[in-house]
């Protein structure tokens, strides 16, 4: 089984991510993540665009698994914060989740999410706390 297919076998417990919102995994490597979610009418909110909400999950859930496939221990969120730069008119959001710092007890990444059409929508930044635990 390729390191693709497990990050899918062991995120796809995630169901808000993976059933509700639909965000799939495209790409893993060594603290690095490409998530995408196909935006569907359900993505919208009263005016059309895409729900903040929806934004924030897609990088949300590209930092956890960035930061706990294939790792030793479990990486919890401690703050996370988005600014939003630009409406999505393309049909799918990508986001790219990537360490930039890496310390003894926290972490911080950052991830940048953007549309099928190459538009720059959101940067969203996490610090994590690694947790003495295995990731299961």
């Amino acid at each position: 089984m390729s390191k693709l297919e497990q990050a899918r076998e062991i995120f796809a417990k995630d169901l808000y991510a993976t059933k509700m919102s639909g965000i799939q995994i495209d790409e893993v490597g060594d603290h690095y993540s490409k998530c995408s979610m196909p935006l569907t009418e359900n993505h919208r909110n009263a005016y059309g665009g895409i729900m903040g909400g929806c934004i924030y999950t897609l990088a949300d859930f590209a930092f956890a698994v960035a930061s706990n496939f294939d790792q030793e221990n479990l990486t919890v969120s401690l703050v996370g914060q988005a600014s939003f730069l630009n409406m999505s008119r393309g049909s799918i959001l990508y986001a790219e989740a990537k360490l930039i710092k890496d310390g003894r007890t926290n972490a911080f990444y950052e991830i940048n999410v953007y549309d099928d059409l190459g538009k720059d929508i959101a940067v969203v930044s996490f610090t994590g706390a690694h947790v003495n635990r295995p990731m299961n």
